[in-house]
């Protein structure tokens, strides 16, 4: 694969065989997102486990310190008052049969994340095979299967973000944006690997981290210390 002239100048930067220290990583992906547009920030972390396996899947939601940098719009599917909670919090959009009609009829996907309530799962569930694919389906791990709205859409307007182990055993996931500069990515880092270090399945043997990669949208990736978290 041939590179651009500002990939190749990026990619000057970073040594292949180092590791570096977060802080430095985050500091050299600062420098190393040069498109025309705030680039994307995503970290990519092997683990030790065997995704093949209940007992060592690793899911979970947290709330980076600094957001996401991107605007989040928010489906909440419920009814009554907590359809005027959800309101009063700020969802984008609010709404049961209405919804789920317009999802199923009209391919209807102008939102980023869909809360519900639990009551409301039974009708959610007749779309799961949509939502499903597309990583919309509510789900209690992640905290969008709750009868706090008001929490859960206040979190994901702050910059909640769910990693989850994929089919390779990697978990890729957004820690924020070029312009964010080093301290609030290497903050958000941080709070990042706390939260997939503290669900460690019981069951995973030998090295949880085994590495991590930071990359920009369009730049060449670091590698990470692993041991330094």
């Amino acid at each position: 694969m041939k590179h651009g002239k500002k990939y190749q100048n990026s990619a000057k930067l970073i040594d292949r065989a180092a590791q570096y220290d977060p802080d430095q990583a985050c500091e050299l992906v600062s420098k190393t997102g040069t498109a025309k547009f705030d680039e994307t920030v995503e970290i990519s972390v092997r683990l030790g486990v065997d995704p093949r396996h209940a007992d060592q899947q690793v899911r979970g939601a947290v709330v980076l310190p600094n957001g996401t940098g991107k605007v989040i719009r928010v489906l909440v599917i419920t009814k009554g008052d907590k359809a005027k909670e959800a309101e009063a919090a700020g969802a984008d959009y609010v709404g049961a049969e209405d919804m789920i009609a317009k999802i199923q009829q009209e391919n209807w996907f102008d939102f980023d994340v869909c809360v519900a309530t639990p009551d409301m799962m039974g009708l959610v569930g007749r779309i799961g095979r949509i939502l499903g694919p597309k990583g919309l389906m509510p789900n209690p791990k992640s905290g969008t299967v709750t009868m706090d709205v008001s929490k859960a859409v206040n979190e994901i307007k702050a910059g909640k973000v769910e990693y989850r182990l994929d089919k390779t055993a990697i978990i890729h996931c957004p820690i924020g944006k070029v312009s964010f500069g080093m301290e609030k990515l290497n903050q958000n880092l941080a709070t990042l690997m706390e939260a997939i270090i503290k669900a460690k399945p019981a069951a995973a043997k030998g090295t949880y981290v085994r590495s991590i990669f930071l990359s920009t949208t369009m730049g060449p990736s670091v590698r990470v210390n692993p041991l330094k978290f």
